[in-house]
């Protein structure tokens, strides 16, 4: 980001340290969140203009809405498991920075809440592609717009939700919970299942489902997604816009263990 507002100074946020109060107040203060609710309000309210102007029948408005309801859960598991956790986008120079940014840094630093939220250059566009043609052959422009206002609202749940699952606390609700133990099996056991993070629905469907650490051995890639020093004899791109590159370990034990020698070294240096 090239400016700060508010909670997102140039301090790091860990997930795992936070409670859901300052989630919270992260959450709707995060640039990208912002402008989510911008698009949603724009295009919803446009769509609700057309709807009292005729501009289409209300019917077939909602039944735009209702089907990116139901196509969104499909869209993110298909670009979740077969683009974010492909091989090939490290490969490129022009989209190995993509790749890193939005799901790299990811899984290297899970719980690092400036790297947990998708990119606003790659989420938008893609929830518009996602939604809108669906919306428009159902109900022309109105429905596009009504639709991309129900994809940019459900990008803002899911996003909210997958913060909740780093967080450090056991939650409430046992759906909840399930989420999270879920989630946090593909972060940190087995990074080839589980792929749906808030609607595990199609994971159960295509066979990528897995309830625990008993179901699936450990994954060696879990926190590099493949990515390590032999790929990076060929493929550097990654690595050299990577600090202190390679993440190859539990970032949890990683964090811990650079704390303890920087403390070591101040001590010393003292």
């Amino acid at each position: 980001m090239s400016f700060k507002i508010g909670f997102w100074s140039d301090k790091e946020y860990h997930l795992d340290r936070m409670g859901l109060a300052d989630l919270s107040a992260a959450y709707f203060q995060y640039y990208a969140i912002a402008a989510y609710f911008v698009v949603a309000l724009v295009s919803g309210a446009v769509a609700l203009w057309g709807v009292l102007n005729d501009a289409a029948p209300v019917l077939p408005v909602l039944a735009s809405m209702l089907a990116t309801f139901f196509v969104y859960p499909v869209v993110w598991y298909v670009l979740h498991r077969f683009i974010l956790h492909s091989k090939w986008m490290w490969k490129s120079k022009l989209t190995a920075g993509t790749w890193k940014r939005i799901h790299y840094d990811h899984h290297s630093d899970p719980n690092n809440l400036k790297v947990l939220f998708g990119a606003l250059y790659t989420t938008l566009p893609t929830v518009a592609l996602a939604s809108m043609p669906v919306g428009y052959l159902l109900a022309g422009w109105v429905g596009a717009l009504a639709a991309l206002a129900t994809g940019v609202v459900q990008t803002c749940v899911y996003e909210y939700f997958h913060c909740i699952q780093h967080l450090g606390y056991a939650p409430k609700w046992d759906w909840v919970r399930d989420m999270k133990k879920f989630h946090m099996a593909h972060h940190f056991h087995n990074e080839t299942g589980n792929f749906g993070i808030t609607n595990l629905w199609w994971d159960k469907v295509l066979g990528t489902f897995y309830a625990g650490a008993a179901a699936r051995p450990r994954s060696a890639t879990v926190f590099n997604l493949g990515y390590d020093e032999e790929v990076a004899k060929s493929y550097p791109h990654v690595a050299k816009l990577t600090p202190n590159w390679p993440y190859n370990t539990n970032p949890v034990t990683r964090k811990r263990d650079e704390a303890a020698a920087a403390q070591a070294a101040q001590a010393s240096a003292g």
